[in-house]
């Protein structure tokens, strides 16, 4: 089965009638960037945030829209907002990417990693972090 990203880039491609080579040159992105998105099965890491913009822009595509379909192919679910299987889904207002990616994120760590990422959010909002509960 093709991931979120696989199937975004794949759908777009068939109702569009497009190439990678045309993603590519609308986005300003390599082609071999394209074709490796749309053809691997697992994503590794989330892509950088120049090839999101260049593949949402090749795509003719919100970038909300695409950077969500990456975060699920590197399994991370973004939860609310659109579906990413919907290609003219736009984001709702108000929302921001990096902070619902981050959240979905953090839900992934261990119990102990995630007390450590709230003392560093609370240091970094210059709060004294609480301490951590006894066991």
């Amino acid at each position: 089965m093709a991931n979120a990203l696989q199937q975004l880039i794949r759908e777009r491609l068939d109702r569009k009638g497009w190439s990678y080579g045309d993603v590519a040159r609308r986005g300003g992105v390599p082609r071999s960037t394209v074709h490796h998105l749309a053809t691997t099965d697992r994503v590794v890491r989330m892509p950088q945030a120049t090839t999101l913009e260049g593949l949402a822009k090749g795509l003719e595509l919100p970038l909300d829209t695409v950077r969500r379909a990456a975060a699920e192919a590197c399994g991370i679910h973004v939860y609310g907002g659109p579906d990413t299987r919907d290609a003219d889904a736009a984001a709702p207002r108000g929302t921001d990417p990096e902070v619902e990616l981050l959240i979905a994120s953090v839900q992934q760590l261990s119990a102990e990693d995630r007390r450590h990422v709230a003392a560093l959010v609370e240091s970094l909002l210059g709060r004294s972090a609480r301490p951590a509960p006894e066991k």
